[in-house]
């Protein structure tokens, strides 16, 4: 299939600033620029259930926004491929097949899920699905034959399980599934956005995410509350960059147009800085500065929303059709597995005989 990009979001809710930055621009700029022969983009809603098992609407509610923020940022079904993984068992089936080629010791040692059981509190309880999700991910990404996986750094250790399945079923049985390669955001502050407390990596779990879909007053209420690092008792005190979330975000986000337009004082971030740190700004007026660079990303996308939300059925028409077609290239890859696993009983002709010679020579 040549060069091939997977990724997906869980549809636990709307998408945030930190899933832009982290990985929807990139995806939208790759789509874009045409250098790879095959792009998934998927809503993993299988892997959402691992620990919304019990609440399954919140996942078929969320389905329609997470599909609605890939359309307004700029996703084209015409270049790449949306799909909903639940609708392709095909996944299933190779996560079956791939459990079989891990140890349980081995997805213990990841430090991925280590954190997300912490985070969750199911140290004492982990369910079975959400133990066994880097195998469940490692599928999604091997039945589509994905070369590239444009993700954030705390996916690493997801993708290196990935590799070793990948050596460990083509050693086992044949050369067949191909070992990517993660792509991580060029923008280093893009790779683990923090949330507007500056303390956590930006979550809906955490309540502290601006959402794609937020409109210019909610963005700016979130703003105003941003941490600021270590507090000043006034603007003449030399300010602190670190822990200090607007200035995090405005080194993911702000670019040398956005200061020419907002602030001209300043031609870049790094002037900014500067002059932050020796003292003589204040808080509030850097927080009006992000302000105005976050709603500038943003409007196009809400004006982009606001036209898709008067069509729904034909957004899931468009995900039907996504789905269809990436179940044609996952029921190819499974005969291709099938086959190097020799379960392809009903197609392997020459068991056939072989086994009819056997018996008729009794």
């Amino acid at each position: 299939m040549g060069k091939v990009i997977l990724t997906g979001d869980r549809p636990t809710g709307k998408l945030h600033l930190g899933h832009y930055v982290g990985s929807l621009r990139r995806r939208v700029e790759l789509q874009n620029a045409g250098d790879f022969d095959r792009m998934f983009v998927f809503m993993a809603d299988v892997q959402a259930l691992t620990d919304n098992a019990d609440n399954p609407e919140k996942i078929r509610q969320n389905i329609i926004e997470v599909a609605l923020d890939y359309l307004s940022a700029g996703l084209d079904p015409t270049k790449c491929t949306l799909f909903i993984q639940s609708q392709i068992p095909e996944l299933a089936e190779l996560t079956t097949y791939l459990m079989n080629l891990i140890t349980v010791s081995r997805v213990q040692r990841n430090p991925t899920v280590k954190t997300e059981i912490k985070m969750r509190n199911f140290e004492a309880n982990i369910p079975l699905g959400f133990f066994c999700y880097p195998v469940s991910q490692a599928a999604d990404i091997t039945l589509f034959k994905a070369t590239t996986v444009p993700a954030g750094e705390d996916q690493e250790p997801m993708i290196e399980v990935t590799r070793e399945l990948v050596r460990r079923f083509n050693q086992t049985y044949s050369e067949v599934l191909v070992e990517p390669e993660i792509m991580l955001p060029e923008n280093a502050t893009a790779r683990r956005l923090p949330g507007t407390d500056g303390k956590e990596k930006m979550s809906k779990s955490l309540g502290n995410c601006i959402y794609l879909s937020d409109s210019a007053a909610d963005v700016w209420k979130k703003v105003k509350k941003m941490s600021n690092g270590a507090p000043r008792m006034s603007m003449d005190e030399p300010g602190n960059l670190e822990g200090n979330a607007v200035f995090t975000y405005l080194e993911a986000f702000s670019t040398p147009d956005d200061f020419a337009e907002f602030w001209p004082e300043y031609k870049t971030l790094d002037e900014l800085k500067e002059h932050y740190v020796r003292g003589g700004i204040g808080d509030g007026t850097c927080k009006k500065f992000l302000n105005n660079v976050l709603n500038k990303t943003l409007e196009p996308m809400r004006v982009r929303r606001h036209e898709l939300e008067q069509d729904i059925p034909e957004i899931f028409n468009m995900l039907r059709k996504g789905t269809e077609a990436a179940r044609e290239t996952a029921a190819q890859t499974m005969d291709e597995v099938r086959k190097a696993m020799q379960i392809d009983y009903f197609n392997d002709m020459a068991l056939i005989q072989q086994q009819a010679e056997k018996f008729r020579s009794k």
